[in-house]
Formats: structure tokens, sequence, C-alpha cells
């Protein structure tokens, strides 16, 4: 069965378009910016921009970080519902994002509620190109805990190898990858806002 807030034959694990698209325009108000300016700064069409935030597109993770770094804003804060007072996601279920560089799949299990300072994702990722990720917000760092496989995660220029069991921790607020170096590969990443 459909979520309340979704299309029929709407894909019940990818965010709704709506909450992305009220987001979006709630953020852009409350920063102040135009269409023009919040799409430069992130790196898109201004076209693009304007049909996000209409509830149309598709966006990609990649799309979706940007605009979060353009608007200054947790990620989790575009992208999820409000949470019921007790809150269960079965496994593979959840709100996902998908990479347009990669075989990932970031599931939000959490986002950061108010006075908080943290989202919490399960990440799936198999073996290929690797999930490059540009500087989020000043001073976010990622919390990463390798649940089975093997991936090469932290700094762009000095990612490390992982195995199951392994934590890294690394400034997010520069270029940083993830990349699965062995089939169903499994973690938790937490971004910690300060």
């Amino acid at each position: 069965m459909a979520p309340d807030n979704a299309s029929p034959g709407a894909d019940p694990d990818r965010p709704p378009m709506a909450v992305i698209a009220a987001s979006l325009r709630r953020e852009r108000a409350r920063s102040d910016l135009s269409l023009t300016e919040v799409a430069r700064r992130a790196g898109i069409a201004k076209s693009t921009l304007s049909q996000l935030e209409s509830g149309a597109g598709n966006p990609s993770l990649e799309t979706l970080w940007a605009l979060c770094v353009a608007l200054k804003v947790p990620f989790a804060q575009l992208i999820a519902r409000p949470e019921p007072r007790v809150q269960v996601i079965r496994a593979g279920e959840g709100p996902a994002l998908i990479s347009s560089q990669a075989d990932y799949r970031a599931i939000l299990l959490s986002s950061c509620p108010p006075g908080a300072r943290r989202d919490l994702y399960f990440i799936a990722a198999e073996p290929g190109p690797q999930r490059s990720s540009d500087p989020h917000m000043p001073g976010v760092v990622e919390h990463v805990v390798l649940n089975t496989g093997r991936a090469l995660v932290g700094l762009a220029n000095e990612p490390v190898e992982l195995h199951a069991g392994d934590y890294i921790a690394y400034p997010g607020d520069v270029p940083h990858v993830f990349q699965a170096l062995e089939p169903g590969t499994r973690a938790v990443l937490i971004s910690e806002h300060t």
C-alpha cells in the first residue's frame, strides 16, 4: 500500500517528491535566495530547480546534496517526513536515494530532530565506480561502521580500506568517497553537523 502522501504507483522506497518540493521551497524562502541564485550555487539548471520545487523530476543523490550545500541545510532536512513517536524501518525499506555515479544506495533511517545534530543512513553498495562526494556544509563529520563486505572509505585523496566491523570518522566538508570492494557491502553512516 502506498503511503498517504504518495501517488498511486509511486515507489515507497523513494522520498516523495511532494516532501522534497515543499522542503526546497521552504528552505529557499528561509534563506531569502532567488531560484536563479540557488541553482547557480548548486551548479544545476534553473529549470531543474523549478521542476523540483513544483514536485516534478527525479533528483539524484548528487543533485540533492548540491542543493543542501547551496541552501546550507542538513541533507535529511530535504527528504525527511515527520516522524512518529516510535519509528521502525524494516530492512530494505525507507526513503532511498540512488547515486548517479555508482551502485550506491543511501536509506535515511533518522533525520536530525530539532536540537540534535546528526542524520543516520543505511548504505547498500556494490563493486564498481566509487561514490564521490563534494564537500558538505562546513563542520560536517561523517562516521561509518562497515557491517558487511569491504570498502574504500574516507577522504578522496587518502581513502582507507575497511572490513566488516571497522569504523572510520572523517571530515565531510572536504571531498570524500565510498567504494564497495565486495558484493553485498553494507554500512551505517552518521552525518554529524556541528
